[in-house]
């Protein structure tokens, strides 16, 4: 880091990434700046510095006192343990010490009582609902949503029918010729445990997902102009049901309510759609599939008079970025259901899904709103 970069951090003021301390001597009150900064995106403690930006300064021996409480710190204080890297500056013939804690990949990072501290803007904050907890853990790769047992939803659940349907259909051999029993088949296929199901198999296999799971819906509407903020809708709905039939009742909706267009076909053709049927398979695909089940909330989709918008909660997961995604690169968020999806839907799981709409309908935008903490593609109509 260069002063000139320093000095236009202190110009600008604290914010999520970058916090300003006179000096720390308490190393409960240094854990929780730890543990916030790694739970969080990482980031840099400048102290000797004020609160307003303004460099008072450290002597030598507050440097070397507090590089060792940080290391006592790092190592006892934060579970698990962390590295930052500290550097010196002289500004003005002032000291001060940037700390730089890099973001963790082991989250949940906890202070020795055990509390979770994030950012929250240019403070902190203890971690207290269950949701972000174990988004938490979701980064870590220690758990995934798609696997959390579902309560109350057991085995008898299983709209058996299609069940038998799609292992016959899967396996080449018929559900009653196995000769485990169906509740430890359920675990062998990672679909639940101890006779309950979990999010894959609720959402894939039950009768009524959506008795037990209402968040996990698309909500679609059709608006007349181009914005939402409107009291009229020319549509709405409430798409529930397996993620079968949740599928294919959102490609209708929005077949449903877009141009279908004449070209050189006879007059009593149907049309093709002004948006390729592909292009919204694959998008309406992947938002069911990679969504973060972690979020109570549906899946949106609006048709407006110059778009359509595909809203899945949950921003890219790690280090995924629109550019990423736009060049095949891929992460799977919840690996037991994608590894079902793939018989299901017309999902292949391979991150070729967007290339291949983009292939056939360049005029697709998408944005990764991690403020937001959503997901959006937005087709454009021509």
């Amino acid at each position: 880091m260069e002063i000139v970069d320093i000095l236009q951090v202190l110009t600008q003021g604290e914010d999520s990434k970058n916090q300003f301390k006179k000096k720390i001597v308490n190393a409960d009150s240094l854990a929780h700046e730890l543990v916030a900064f790694s739970n969080s995106l990482g980031g840099k403690l400048f102290l000797g510095v004020d609160d307003d930006g303004e460099i008072v300064g450290l002597e030598q021996k507050d440097i070397q006192s507090f590089n060792q409480l940080l290391s006592n710190t790092a190592s006892q204080n934060v579970r698990p343990s962390i590295n930052p890297l500290t550097e010196i500056f002289t500004i003005d013939g002032k000291h001060i010490l940037v700390v730089n804690v890099p973001k963790g990949n082991n989250k949940p990072y906890q202070d020795k009582n055990g509390v979770i501290w994030v950012k929250n803007g240019a403070d902190k904050r203890k971690a207290t609902s269950r949701e972000e907890i174990q988004r938490l853990f979701k980064q870590s790769g220690m758990i995934h949503a798609d696997v959390t047992l579902v309560d109350g939803v057991t085995i008898a659940d299983l709209d058996m029918s299609y069940f038998k349907d799609f292992f016959q259909k899967r396996y080449g051999k018929s559900l009653e010729d196995q000769e485990v029993p169906l509740d430890q088949l359920i675990t062998n296929l990672n679909l639940g445990k101890d006779g309950l199901l979990n999010i894959t198999g609720t959402l894939l296999f039950s009768s009524f997902p959506e008795m037990h799971l209402p968040a996990y819906i698309v909500k679609a509407a059709v608006f007349p102009g181009t914005s939402i903020a409107t009291e009229e809708y020319i549509d709405s709905r409430d798409i529930v049901g397996k993620i079968s039939d949740i599928f294919q009742k959102t490609i209708n909706f929005i077949l449903e309510n877009i141009k279908h267009i004449q070209g050189e076909q006879g007059v009593n053709s149907i049309g093709k759609p002004e948006v390729p049927r592909v292009v919204l398979e694959e998008l309406v695909a992947n938002a069911l599939v990679h969504r973060d089940y972690f979020i109570s909330a549906p899946v949106r989709v609006f048709v407006f008079s110059d778009r359509i918008e595909i809203i899945s909660p949950g921003h890219l997961p790690n280090n995924l970025t629109v550019e990423n995604i736009k060049a095949g690169n891929s992460n799977t968020r919840n690996p037991v259901l994608a590894s079902f999806a793939y018989q299901i839907l017309p999902y292949r799981g391979f991150g070729s899904g967007i290339i291949r709409a983009l292939a056939q309908y360049p005029d697709i935008e998408f944005i990764d709103d991690r403020d937001g903490n959503v997901f959006k593609c937005i087709i454009l109509r021509r």
